[in-house]
């Protein structure tokens, strides 16, 4: 790659991943603050009803995203991956800022829920549509070489949304009261989304189309509905499963078990000060980083394949022990107050981190490997997205309603736990080795 290669990719990669960050930021601002809205939006006796409501409409915006990604997926086959890019980011900016200046329950009753609701599945819609189709954009500018190493950054952006909304929490509740804090002072990250959105949205607007999209525009090769042909094909449609189950849907339940559960987890069943789980969070998202970045390189050597598998067994193994030691050590910590028990559980969550960053790290680039190039943003997308959107976005719901029937704190981790071994077995027999493919064919 030349230097003005080099730099015209750093240019794109820079667009990409700034308005991914976006899209995860807008979208898991509201699993930050789900604590937060159970009594704002959901008020209820029992708070565990309030959380699983809160929970709920996170999940809400989750499952709407795989129609997202058959819309925006298969319009970015048909019309580019950059008009797509500028509706999508259009969209999930508006529904963000606009649930800032929601009314609560206390306002106008049912309808505060209502409108709630519905922004979340306008989120959905548009994440549906960026998240996925962001990977194909800059694996396809990526090149040949290296496509692990240089993709793995966009894998970033949503443990760096969760990093900032989080930090932005964290100093909101340091410096503002707790009545000013449930007041207003939740509204402040989804604020904040319109300057973030003014600064995607014109990075963007520089952004250029994928070559490989345009070799595909001057050969012709577009077709009206490449979907529909997706499911006709045998061999994508096998290939469409496996990345669902094996990498996308895998790789979400890992996501949402480290970046997204384990606070809720902390903050809930084993009742860790908020302000302490707020500063693991942290510390635990800026680990995940460079082993993220290490796992793409990685398999540019050894192999997407191995990688992949290897995060998978060690998640399945690790996940269920990892909550029961977190529960453990909380308990110890809040009867004796000692720091070197907050250490320990700084060392489980890096433990924790592992398995997801073997997992993510080569999945930008798998995602767009595993396809042809004429429908590679709509198999890609759709997938992946009813992975993250049905696998990984209702697990924080399904997990806490399962440990609410047993009786168990821990009891639905056998959840993920089971689904990642069944995942291992079947990316071990079935997934194909894609690092040396071709992607203009």
């Amino acid at each position: 790659m030349t230097k003005s290669d080099t730099h015209s990719y750093r240019k794109v990669a820079v667009a990409a991943c700034f308005g991914t960050f976006l899209e995860w930021y807008d979208f898991l601002t509201f699993a930050t603050l789900a604590v937060i809205f159970g009594p704002l939006f959901f008020p209820s006796s029992d708070p565990n009803t309030a959380l699983l409501a809160s929970l709920a409409t996170f999940g809400v915006g989750m499952v709407v995203r795989p129609l997202g990604a058959a819309f925006f997926g298969s319009l970015g086959d048909r019309i580019g991956r950059k008009p797509v890019f500028m509706i999508t980011i259009s969209l999930m900016g508006f529904a963000t800022v606009s649930v800032g200046f929601l009314p609560t329950y206390a306002d106008i009753g049912i309808w505060a829920a209502v409108l709630l609701v519905g922004l979340r599945l306008l989120q959905g819609l548009s994440a549906g549509g960026e998240i996925g189709g962001s990977a194909v954009y800059l694996t396809e500018h990526a090149g040949n070489e290296s496509r692990g190493f240089k993709t793995s950054f966009l894998q970033l952006m949503g443990p760096l949304g969760i990093l900032v909304s989080t930090i932005q929490v964290a100093l909101l509740r340091l410096y503002l009261s707790d009545e000013q804090f449930q007041s207003w002072g939740w509204r402040v990250p989804f604020w904040i989304s319109l300057l973030l959105l003014i600064i995607a949205f014109w990075i963007r607007s520089s952004l250029e189309e994928t070559p490989v999209f345009l070799e595909l525009s001057k050969k012709g090769a577009k077709v009206e509905s490449q979907l529909v042909n997706n499911f006709k094909d045998p061999e994508i449609r096998k290939r469409m499963f496996l990345l669902f189950f094996c990498v996308s849907s895998s790789g979400a339940i890992l996501f949402f078990c480290v970046q997204v559960y384990t606070a809720i987890f902390l903050k809930t069943s084993a009742q860790l000060p908020s302000g302490l789980v707020d500063q693991l969070s942290i510390y635990a998202t800026l680990i995940l980083f460079p082993l993220t970045i290490f796992a793409g390189w990685l398999s540019d050597q050894i192999g997407r394949k191995p990688v992949v598998i290897s995060g998978l067994v060690f998640g399945a193994a690790f996940i269920y022990p990892a909550f029961e030691i977190l529960q453990m050590l909380s308990t110890e910590y809040l009867q004796s107050g000692q720091y070197s028990f907050v250490v320990k559980i700084g060392m489980v969550l890096t433990a924790l981190s592992l398995p997801l960053a073997l997992v993510i790290g080569p999945q930008t680039a798998l995602l767009a490997e595993l396809f042809p190039a004429k429908s590679r943003n709509s198999a890609a997308t759709l997938s992946h997205n009813l992975a993250a959107g049905w696998i990984g976005g209702l697990l924080p719901l399904i997990v806490t309603a399962l440990n609410q029937w047993s009786g168990n704190s821990v009891a639905g981790l056998w959840y993920p736990t089971v689904f990642l071994g069944c995942g291992a077995v079947i990316a071990l027999l079935y997934l194909p080795e894609t690092r040396k493919n071709n992607l203009n064919q």
